[in-house]
């Protein structure tokens, strides 16, 4: 499948007038653009525009709430539960974080649980919110079951991903992982392009490995059994209990102590998706000299980039590099989107009534895509 490059202000203004179609104020349309075009910006496709099309889906079935507003239904000064009442991911995350940044410059710590959310992007960004303030930045999801718990047939916990954000020099420090092998995103990439996937990445109903994305797929939205593997893959010998370990911390924090939806259970509601987040922020000065800390933080991470390299290797990187150089070039020469979105995004035009090449002017979908618009 072929990828063609447009601008992010390209995107930027497209996706805007999207969300604005949708019904959300202009301010809100940004936020969530904003944290779409990150992920792509930082070369994470899967979180990137390509999920414009299960928003929309979300609208309209009535699981993402466009007057929704959130609801603090219990708080300390070092904590909160918050009800997003099924409103969009992204405004909900970014609203739990900013209280959880409050709680930690005035505190030093602020933890947050959200219940009752939809899928809002990428774990990175509300940690990177964090982190841009000078705190540590923790925020984990849980989400529709994926993965396939060690010695299991049935996917009973999501991709449910943790991310981490600390300040430091030249490169802030992002780590921002799913505990499955892959998300469901990836296996959506794969399905789009044809191809099949690679072996490790997912189990059939009989809790097998099998590489055909559309059998996987199915089985996952249909609960059929099977799923993704736990980081490690399926078997104890190297590693699947930790993935699975890693993938039940992410739940605590998010559906457990919010008392929401546990993954099992998400979007099985006709009204809701029932997706529950956790976050964090940790002020270092809590600890001592800030500033000391980031300083002892960047030195660390400097000499790991500084490592003898394995043989054959160019270079060492630590978490967030690549997404600092990523966003560079691709801020430069452009952000790619391929064929299999770009038909979905004509799609989305046609049904909004948007003048799709006002946007992408030029563009012409390959033979291939004949007749798929208008069918997501």
């Amino acid at each position: 499948m072929a990828y063609v490059k447009w601008s992010f202000e390209t995107l930027e203004k497209f996706c805007t007038d999207v969300f604005a179609a949708f019904g959300f104020s202009p301010e809100d349309g940004n936020r969530i653009s904003d944290v779409l075009l990150t992920a792509d910006l930082y070369g994470i496709e899967s979180h990137g525009m390509q999920r414009m099309v299960r928003y929309h889906k979300g609208i309209e079935k009535g699981q993402i709430h466009l007057d929704s507003e959130p609801e603090v239904v219990f708080e300390t000064p070092v904590s909160a539960v918050i009800d997003g009442h099924s409103g969009m991911g992204q405004l909900l995350g970014v609203f739990a974080m900013e209280k959880a940044i409050e709680k930690a410059e005035t505190a030093g710590v602020g933890i947050v649980s959200v219940r009752n959310s939809n899928h809002y992007g990428i774990a990175g960004y509300y940690a990177q919110m964090a982190s841009e303030r000078g705190l540590i930045g923790f925020s984990c999801t849980n989400s529709e079951a994926i993965m396939v718990p060690t010695f299991s047939r049935k996917a009973m916990i999501g991709s449910n991903p943790i991310a981490v954000a600390v300040p430091a020099e030249p490169y802030p420090f992002l780590f921002d992982a799913s505990t499955t092998v892959v998300t469901r995103g990836k296996l959506e990439m794969y399905n789009k392009m044809g191809k099949p996937l690679p072996n490790g990445w997912a189990l059939d109903e009989n809790g097998q490995p099998c590489e055909e994305a559309p059998r996987v797929l199915s089985n996952i939205v249909g609960k059929n059994g099977g799923g993704i593997m736990p980081l490690g893959g399926s078997t104890e010998q190297l590693g699947s209990h930790k993935g699975y370990g890693y993938g039940m911390i992410a739940e605590l924090f998010s559906s457990i102590l919010s008392m929401g939806v546990t993954s099992d259970a998400c979007c099985t509601f006709p009204d809701k998706t029932g997706i529950c987040h956790g976050f964090a922020a940790i002020n270092p000065a809590a600890f001592g000299d800030a500033e000391a800390i980031k300083k002892h933080f960047s030195e660390y991470l400097e000499s790991l980039r500084e490592s003898p390299l394995a043989e054959g290797a160019e270079q060492v990187y630590t978490h967030g590099q690549k997404e600092v150089l990523a966003e560079a070039d691709r801020r430069e020469s452009g952000i790619p989107v391929n064929d299999g979105t770009m038909v979905e995004l004509l799609d989305l035009c046609n049904y909004l009534k948007l003048d799709f090449a006002s946007y992408f002017p030029g563009y012409e979908p390959p033979a291939e895509f004949a007749g798929f618009a208008g069918n997501y």
